[in-house]
């Protein structure tokens, strides 16, 4: 019987798979072999697509008149940095005592794509050829990936869609690089007095330029819009709560031109006007006009996908999502956390019924202990499956990040970043099974002269799941329907959480008062505020945007309602990020994640919007990825995909070479250096962002 061969994309992981199989080896150079079986390993990739000059020499020269340039047949080649390893896994794959080949690549269609290059490369022929998938790294979860390995011919439609994401990205950046630095890479450099300048495109890196520039220039454009709002101090008990005027039915200045929303004034003589209207009644007291009491339940949050917990950990620790991936990616090969490049925030009914088993590693864990404690007394684990926390159909590779309950003693190995990443993991894990944080809230209309006032108050009642996550400071200061730093992010004043956190004796008050009664009123103020521009991205909420096609949504359950495909993936957005801060596209405040464009990211956007403006739109953007999707699940052919793809590229090509818009151009660029040069740029005030 012939040797078996178990080929993992990284050495490390190619050990733990040797460990888990129990196998006595013996090590070679770049394999451990045994009397049955051999284990070997990538070093990430091993080939590559060639350049265009090796199709033809001539086509190193960049010439407008070589593009487009799309190959009938495309072209391969080992990574010279890694050709010895890849000739060590194809001499192994082609021995002839080797009779069956396990693909043990990272379960993903990356992963997928790094193999299939090298058995391509390798003329690897009459093999039985296995898949193992997997969503950890546990002896228990490789022993099964194993034992429940497919035929490999099962995943040719998610190769099929790897190569041609590389194909996409390939045509494009060649195509489009070089036709924008050859049209217009010298009013780039002569602007800029530099020798020379190369514009680089790509599918995705270029939208999400657009995105930072476009959000940048709402910035700047943004012209403050300064409203007043009157509030009164209404006095119960001796203590004192705020109420907020609107104009709202049956007031004097219901729906009047004076007003900016109905909650303020666009003039302080006109708040000035409201405020001696109702003074001219004294005593000064209102009267309870209505009073609504309810409870609020807020569930726990759904688990971490990687883009939520890049988000986190920008927000938290101020880790940028490539340091994020990095970290959690060495927890999985730790065994301590599942397959992290996923994007489902749920778990699979099979896992849910083994829950248990996770829960029970995590005993050894010194924060789980007391939180375990109460897991058990619950019984909550027993019925997950029938939760929201598990949904077989909002997963397609891999379920969400959670802990294994295994590998714990590496927590002494790993960085003081990796602990609090870890620790973010475990407790929204544990956090799933508890019940949901329930507030006592009360809603107040009060009036004088017939003018209303509106207060909401809130206090926690049962603190539920925020036991484990902790439960949320309010920055903001005890008022009633405004936002208490008087921005306005959105322009819309009212719908912001305005509900007053008061401490339990005074709320316990405010419950005890009644409709129609009336209470002093110690004081009407006029508070200034103005709108505020949009919010600069972080490196964490440009990846939450990227993975809702350019939505930045800040509201879970409305994320989970329209998720689709967004911008990349899982697996490429923070490398994409970081590929534009290397290329001074974009500008990183490593203090507080802040991402702001540079001078020449603008140019590059201005050139790019001038020329192949689709490049531009998240929406085309995420549809190619969709496309992508379609064809890994089998509903479209990759020659249908292709054949858009060719026709988008040729379009586009020959629609540039066409344009005479050098002039045009020139004055994009004046103004946005104007900007840098007055030092109004993101890239100056990206460092005061924080203290506003």
């Amino acid at each position: 019987m012939g040797k078996s061969v178990y080929i993992a994309e990284k050495p490390s992981v190619a050990q733990e798979f040797a460990k888990a199989l129990k196998l006595k080896t013996r090590r070679g150079d770049g394999f451990l072999e045994s009397e049955e079986a051999i284990v070997t390993w990538c070093v990430g990739h091993l080939v590559t697509m060639s350049y265009p000059e090796e199709y033809d020499p001539a086509l190193k020269r960049w010439s407008l008149n070589t593009l487009p340039f799309i190959p009938e047949e495309f072209k391969y080649e080992v990574i010279p940095a890694v050709a010895k390893q890849f000739r060590i896994v194809s001499d192994i794959l082609n021995r002839e005592d080797v009779e069956r080949i396990y693909v043990c690549t990272d379960s993903g269609r990356e992963g997928e794509y790094i193999y299939r290059l090298v058995e391509q490369q390798a003329h690897v022929t009459g093999k039985e050829r296995r898949r193992v998938w997997i969503d950890s790294q546990t002896e228990e979860e490789i022993l099964r990936g194993i034992r429940e390995a497919k035929d490999l011919s099962e995943y040719d439609n998610l190769s099929a869609s790897a190569y041609l994401r590389a194909k996409e990205d390939y045509l494009m950046g060649i195509n489009f690089s070089r036709l924008l630095t050859l049209k217009y890479g010298n009013s780039i450099s002569n602007f800029l007095h530099t020798k020379y300048a190369v514009i680089s495109v790509g599918r995705v890196m270029t939208c999400v330029l657009g995105m930072v520039v476009r959000r940048e220039r709402e910035i700047r454009e943004f012209v403050k819009t300064p409203f007043y709002r009157v509030l009164a101090g209404i006095d119960a008990g001796g203590k004192t709560f705020e109420g907020e005027w609107r104009a709202v039915k049956g007031s004097r200045w219901f729906e009047s031109f004076d007003l900016y929303k109905e909650n303020g004034f666009k003039e302080r003589k006109k708040a000035e006007e409201l405020i001696a209207y109702l003074k001219e009644e004294t005593p000064l007291i209102c009267q309870i006009t209505a009073i609504e009491k309810k409870k609020e339940k807020k569930n726990p949050p759904l688990l971490y996908n990687l883009a939520e917990l890049q988000n986190d950990c920008s927000k938290r620790f101020k880790i940028s999502p490539d340091e994020t991936l990095r970290i959690v990616q060495e927890l999985y090969e730790k065994k301590m956390v599942t397959y992290p490049r996923t994007d489902a925030r749920v778990l699979s009914t099979a896992v849910a019924k083994e829950i248990s088993k996770n829960l029970n590693g995590l005993s050894k864990y010194p924060m789980a202990a007391p939180y375990l404690q109460d897991i058990l007394q619950f019984g909550s684990y027993k019925g997950l499956a029938k939760t929201r926390y598990v949904n077989d159909k909002q997963i397609t590779d891999h379920y969400a990040i959670i802990p294994t309950g295994q590998g714990l003693p590496a927590l002494n190995s790993v960085s003081a970043a990796a602990k609090h990443v870890y620790d973010c993991i475990v407790r929204r894990f544990l956090s799933i099974f508890y019940p949901p944080a329930v507030y006592q809230k009360v809603a107040l209309t009060t009036q004088i002269r017939g003018e209303s006032f509106f207060s909401s108050f809130k206090v926690l009642a049962e603190e539920g799941y925020l036991k484990v996550v902790g439960i949320p400071s309010n920055k903001k200061t005890a008022q009633s329907g405004g936002n208490a730093e008087n921005t306005d992010n959105s322009e819309n004043a009212e719908n912001t959480d305005n509900d007053q956190d008061l401490d339990t004796g005074f709320f316990q008050l405010i419950q005890g008062l009644k409709k129609g009664m009336s209470l002093p009123v110690q004081s009407l103020e006029i508070k200034e505020g103005e709108t505020s521009p949009p919010k600069r991205y972080n490196s964490g909420s440009m990846i939450l945007a990227m993975e809702n096609a350019g939505q930045l949504i800040e509201d879970e359950e409305l994320r989970a309602q329209i998720k689709g495909s967004g911008i990349g993936t899982s697996a490429t957005r923070a490398e994409i990020l970081k590929k534009l801060i290397h290329i001074k596209y974009l500008a990183l405040n490593k203090k507080t994640q802040i991402i702001t464009p540079t001078l020449q990211g603008e140019m590059v956007f201005d050139v790019v919007e001038n020329s192949i403006k689709s490049l531009l739109n998240p929406e085309l953007t995420a549809s190619w990825e969709k496309g992508l999707t379609y064809v890994a699940d089998g509903d479209i052919t990759p020659e249908e995909y292709m054949q858009k793809l060719d026709h988008f590229i040729i379009s586009r090509t020959n629609g540039v070479k066409g344009l005479n818009n050098q002039y045009q151009l020139r004055a994009c660029y004046e103004r946005a250096a104007g900007f840098y040069k007055n030092g109004t740029s993101g890239a100056k005030r990206g460092k005061s962002d924080k203290k506003k």
